[in-house]
């Protein structure tokens, strides 16, 4: 019984660590597309007004984000989405930004087919609902916005990844300059250096102390660590 019971107990923390990281991932496309999809309907609400129609309300450009913060984690587990991430930074941008694009207009179809179907207890007719009685130039409108978000939104993951997870948030909302041994640009092209470094010379080169490479990835690695706001020295001012 007791070990019956420890089963089922690392059971149910193992499913809960799985529900609370798949909501961790879940967070950040959501409250995006909440704030972009909210900002779209206000100024289409805003451009319409002169023809007094307005469309859904705010909670439900939070559903439709829920329903693109979805199509983003389906996406995420299929394996040729990692197919440019050796690529210059511009390739994998605009590839997962067209595949989630094309997730979330395939959820969209999906979700426009289903209430058709509620509506009308049948699937027969569907194809003749889109042709002739979807709203396909809102549609479109909206789809178009999906794509700049997405752009935005990948752009931000991509250098996030870049940097290191969490880096961009202290970047712009912790770290102050009084506080950083550099200029954020300084620390930008010194990480670059670093990356440079580690690609270009063999890691027995990188471990000899005797070596300038070595020297230098020190010196960098100092520059970065230093919060006193004074210059090190550079590597051949060692005493």
């Amino acid at each position: 019984m007791d070990h019956a019971g420890r089963g089922k107990g690392g059971r149910a923390a193992a499913a809960w660590h799985w529900y609370l990281h798949e909501m961790r991932l879940l967070l950040p496309p959501t409250l995006f597309f909440a704030v972009g999809f909210n900002l779209v309907l206000f100024t289409q609400n805003l451009v319409l007004a002169q023809y007094r129609q307005q469309f859904a309300g705010y909670l439900v450009a939070v559903m439709a984000a829920l329903v693109v913060g979805k199509a983003v984690l389906v996406a995420d587990k299929m394996p040729f989405l990692r197919l440019f991430d050796r690529s210059p930074l511009v390739y994998p941008i605009v590839f997962k930004s067209l595949v989630y694009w094309a997730f979330v207009f395939v959820f969209r179809i999906a979700e426009a087919f289903l209430h058709y179907f509620f509506e009308h207890g049948h699937a027969a007719g569907f194809g003749d609902y889109l042709a002739g009685h979807f709203s396909w130039h809102r549609f479109l409108f909206v789809q178009i916005w999906i794509l700049v978000l997405f752009l935005l939104y990948v752009t931000a993951a991509e250098l996030n990844g870049l940097f290191g997870d969490g880096e961009l948030s202290r970047l712009f909302f912790r770290w102050r300059p009084s506080e950083m041994k550099q200029t954020r640009r300084q620390r930008i092209r010194t990480l670059a250096r670093i990356a440079h470094l580690t690609e270009r010379q063999p890691l027995a080169v990188l471990r000899d102390p005797a070596s300038e490479p070595h020297r230098e990835i020190v010196h960098l690695i100092e520059q970065l660590a230093s919060r006193d706001g004074r210059a090190a020295a550079p590597p051949g001012d060692h005493p």
